[in-house]
């Protein structure tokens, strides 16, 4: 490949890595809503109230209780095939819920808990509610800290639902009831019964709240925080911006609010797991997120259009909560089956969502098949090499004629010594009379660039890779290879470092030392380049590579092997094809006898 064309691939290659890097660091302002402004909803009526939020952060954040009052309060137990927790009285929250079929650690028991009540070291929960309108004050409806009652021995399961309990004494009576599904829904119905002489105007509202700021991976790939779609725009939000929202500073306008008019939800995300409010499909709603800064609570709402109750007549609102693990079949199943709308693109899908998508759903499928990740990655590559083999077919073809050419760019090199626009002369017209096209190698590796960013982002974001095992050693196709050359792969009696440990860079497992020896064979098939400094960089890549993706997860340094070995085996035959023989193995051993005779 001449210099000419080197050098605009590599612009091309930098000036989208320039772009990319900028949008993602340099985002274009989203224009600010004033948390003041007055929000105008539809009334049971049929016209039109004026709602302006409530600046009382208590009446929906749960901020005045103390740790005593959660815990010394009657719980619903919660048991089901897949969690497991309770239901506080006190404001009757959902802040107490274990995943049973995810463990902490591969080979612990603990099992992980997503949400906590307040006393324990990260409160995170969800809580619902009515806020006060018209002729009505905060103590008139339920809140946070409001004290429920319910049937003696309830107990939330799959079959049997929980009905919460409030008669405020002055002629209004709520109810709350709770079900969950055999995956991660919970359904929530609240209604109000108006027994009194006057019309009862008020607000439904969810809330999912968390206290303190989360431990998050350090990784631009993966986006933790707020995750909401309204109608139809996503907006993804990290925990330091949301605190730049600050609602406690009311004329700053930083809380994010936002009118929902048919379909939406808000939540936190982790990388696995989500707690997510959902109203119901073609419900309006206003989206709220903010954070509390004087009680360090990053909270989330879904507020109901005000309406009013007459006397003698009741209300009802349903809407969900999504609290559990992110697995593609569950919320594609909420999805489709619920109606819960682009529920999907609360996985974090990236950049590339066009390549991240369809690779995850084929390994999805073939893992369905094959029962295996591991060998799911294989098979995958095997397809992807299968649909872009016509465009690399045309570069090893190239490359096969480029290495027969060899010899003849040798002599162009001795003639022209010194003078390299000579020498590139003489290479393009030896092209041009050959009609062989350098540029034809660098096609196929762009293509692969983004393919390659996708499949990272599915194995690194996507739980369904999380402990999952391929063979022997590798147990955890999302976690780096555990075995380590520094104690020769188990054979001496001591651990490899730990990860955080500065020997972990040398730390190498036995998947990047083969990723290094694939990279190195497949090298070997390609013809060297003229100019020595190329070709020493060329001649350190494998090894660079080796030790860049050492620490990677085994699932990506899994395919990265099969598509080293696969592009081999594909131009090594190709090149046979086409009446040159490679040698690798032979100019491999000649090398190292030169060598042994230099020494």
């Amino acid at each position: 490949m001449d210099d000419q064309n080197k050098n605009l691939i590599l612009a091309v290659v930098l000036s989208g890595i320039v772009l990319l890097a900028w949008t993602y660091f340099f985002p274009a302002p989203e224009p600010v809503t004033d948390p003041n402004a007055v929000v105008v909803t539809e009334s049971a009526t049929g016209g039109s109230v004026a709602v302006t939020p409530p600046s009382d952060t208590a009446t929906f954040g749960a901020t005045g209780e103390t740790a005593e009052q959660v815990e010394d309060a009657p719980r619903i137990e919660i048991d089901t095939p897949r969690v497991i927790g309770s239901i506080s009285l006190t404001g009757g929250r959902i802040d107490d819920l274990s995943l049973k079929d995810y463990k902490v650690e591969l080979d612990g028991d603990e099992i992980v808990t997503l949400l906590s009540p307040v006393g324990t070291d990260a409160p995170y929960y969800a809580t619902y509610g009515w806020a006060p309108g018209g002729a009505l004050n905060i103590e008139d409806v339920p809140g946070a800290n409001t004290l429920w009652t319910a049937p003696a021995g309830a107990r939330l399961t799959v079959d049997s639902p929980v009905t919460l309990t409030w008669d405020n004494g002055k002629g209004l009576v709520f109810e709350r009831e709770i079900s969950i599904d055999a995956d991660y829904l919970f359904t929530i119905t609240q209604s109000v019964n108006n027994t009194s002489a006057d019309t009862a105007r008020l607000f439904a509202y969810g809330v999912v709240a968390r206290h303190g700021t989360p431990e998050v991976s350090k990784y631009f790939v993966l986006h933790e925080g707020l995750v909401r779609l309204s109608d139809k725009e996503l907006n993804e939000e990290k925990y330091k911006d949301i605190a730049d929202f600050d609602f406690s500073d009311r004329e700053a306008g930083r809380a994010s609010i936002i009118q929902v008019e048919e379909n939406g939800w808000t939540g936190f995300t982790d990388k696995n797991w989500m707690t997510t409010l959902v109203p119901a499909p073609g419900q309006s709603f206003t989206s709220v997120a903010k954070y509390v800064g004087n009680s360090d609570i990053y909270q989330v709402e879904t507020r109901m259009p005000t309406v009013e109750v007459a006397p003698g007549s009741s209300t009802e609102t349903t809407s969900y909560l999504f609290a559990g693990a992110k697995e593609w079949e569950t919320i594609k199943h909420y999805e489709e089956d619920n109606g819960v709308y682009r529920f999907v693109d609360s996985i974090d899908w990236g950049w590339f969502w066009y390549f991240t998508k369809p690779i995850f759903r084929i390994l999805h499928a073939l893992n369905g098949l094959i029962g295996n990740m591991g060998w799911s990655i294989i098979v995958l590559t095997l397809i992807i090499k299968g649909i872009m083999f016509p465009l690399a077919y045309k570069s090893y073809v190239s490359m096969a004629r480029m290495k027969e050419l060899q010899p003849e760019m040798e002599k162009l090199k001795e003639a022209a010594g010194d003078d390299r626009e000579k020498l590139q002369r003489g290479m393009m017209e030896l092209y041009k009379k050959n009609k062989v096209n350098p540029a034809s190698g660098c096609l196929p590796l762009l293509l692969q660039i983004p393919v390659f960013f996708s499949l990272y982002k599915v194995i690194f974001v996507t739980i369904e890779l999380r402990h999952a095992p391929w063979i022997g050693w590798i147990r955890d196709l999302s976690a780096p290879d555990p075995s380590s050359i520094l104690n020769l792969f188990g054979l001496l009696p001591f651990a490899a470092p730990d990860a955080t440990s500065f020997l972990a860079i040398i730390s190498l497992g036995v998947l990047p030392i083969l990723l290094g020896i694939s990279m190195w064979l497949q090298q070997k098939l390609n013809p060297a380049p003229t100019d020595p400094s190329q070709a020493m960089i060329m001649a350190w890549m494998p090894w660079v590579f080796m030790f860049m993706l050492g620490n990677f997860a085994s699932g990506l340094v899994l395919y990265w092997i099969a598509n080293n070995t696969i592009t081999f085996t594909q131009q090594y035959l190709i090149m046979r094809s086409h009446g040159h023989k490679p040698d690798v193995f032979g100019n491999i051993l000649r090398s190292l006898r030169l060598k042994k005779k230099d020494a």
